[in-house]
């Protein structure tokens, strides 16, 4: 019964932890560029989208294509850091652990 106790104090201090981490993310940002950094994009650790920079030079209304594929390259680049982010800040509070790519916690 004694194991069972520990067991149950350790389950809670990784639930606060990862509950810690998961604030932690929200609050991380991460900055993604396409273009030389003529574009930029924002966004939390957890992915959700804060701001959006584009160079007035980049505005062609006879291209547009330019500008949109640069915009996706540059989401793609913020949405790779923010991943980074995300098992660095989840690892720290799994206390080591080597989690799975694409595994979150909490479940």
């Amino acid at each position: 019964m004694k194991d069972l106790m520990g067991l149950m104090k350790q389950a809670q201090a990784m639930q606060q932890k990862m509950a810690e981490a998961q604030a932690r993310l929200d609050e991380a940002e991460v900055t993604g560029e396409a273009g030389a950094g003529l574009i930029a994009m924002t966004m939390t650790a957890k992915g959700d989208l804060k701001r959006v920079s584009i160079d007035k030079s980049l505005i062609d209304p006879d291209e547009p294509e330019i500008l949109e594929d640069l915009i996706l390259a540059a989401h793609a680049d913020a949405r790779r850091k923010a991943e980074v982010r995300q098992q660095e800040v989840l690892k720290e509070a799994a206390g080591g652990l080597d989690l799975p790519p694409g595994m979150n916690l909490p479940f």
